[in-house]
């Protein structure tokens, strides 16, 4: 694998990572869990964004090249 190769697959993997943690912050608002449930559900959302942003990115990118 080039570097090239390597740094893509592992974008890919953290922008996953992130989106599903973003996911998880949801649920566990929505549930109702202990704590500021508002403040759960913004950084939830925040982190699928991201996650989802940089996936979008990423594959924008690979169609180019």
């Amino acid at each position: 694998m080039s570097g090239r190769q390597v740094h893509r697959a592992v974008t890919v993997a953290l922008s996953l990572l992130m989106a599903l943690l973003g996911v998880a912050l949801l649920v566990q608002a929505l549930a109702g869990a202990t704590g500021s449930s508002v403040t759960r559900a913004l950084f939830g959302a925040l982190f699928l964004a991201a996650g989802a942003g940089r996936l979008y990115v990423e594959a924008r990118r690979g169609r180019r090249s």
